[in-house]
């Protein structure tokens, strides 16, 4: 069950999602108590767009383990997808429950937090996630994003470049920056 859980997630990770959808199949049906092959699979049809299917294997991997943080942070991105912010939080944060220096959930319940319209408790969160990983350059663009749009222009700038260092490829911080000078006035900065 295992060998094909894991050689699912090696073709998932090159592309290959409806080998990998086979193979997270076949590991459920060896061993249908076995909650990462439905964590496994959820991922490969979130990233196909079958979130409905998605969420209930999500589900069935909580009910076999239910402390299992990586199984509620994907219900939270789930919920987050389909819009349903409530459940997201409350996903998320159980995961941050069960797995407290998961920084990826602390950047998720951020932008769950921005999507609700509470700016605030959003950085804290994404401020949560970059301690956990300074390096998590997502988590640097979006905190210069809830700084642009609080209008703190120059923390924005600051924690953008931050993202840049750490990634210099990511187009959307080079995007954000962009923005930023513009708004500041940077306009030569901006072209750049």
């Amino acid at each position: 069950c295992r060998v094909f859980s894991n050689y699912g997630i090696i073709l998932k990770n090159l592309g290959k999602l409806n080998e990998a959808e086979i193979c997270q199949r076949k590991a459920i049906k060896l061993n249908p108590n076995y909650p990462p092959a439905y964590c496994n699979l959820s991922n490969i049809l979130i990233d196909s767009g079958n979130l409905k299917e998605a969420e209930i294997l999500i589900r069935k991997a909580i009910e076999i383990q239910p402390d299992m943080a990586i199984a509620y942070y994907n219900l939270g991105l789930i919920m987050r997808d389909i819009g349903n912010l409530k459940e997201a939080e409350i996903s998320t944060r159980k995961a941050i429950e069960f797995q407290p220096d998961m920084a990826t959930a602390y950047y998720n319940l951020g932008l769950i937090i921005r999507d609700k319209g509470n700016l605030k408790d959003a950085e804290i969160s994404i401020r949560e996630a970059i301690k956990i990983n300074p390096m998590y350059a997502e988590a640097h663009n979006t905190l210069g994003i809830i700084f642009k749009e609080t209008g703190k222009l120059n923390e924005a700038e600051n924690s953008t470049r931050k993202a840049i260092e750490i990634n210099p490829m990511y187009a959307e911080a080079h995007n954000t920056l962009g923005n930023i000078f513009r708004e500041i006035g940077k306009l030569k900065e901006a072209e750049n």
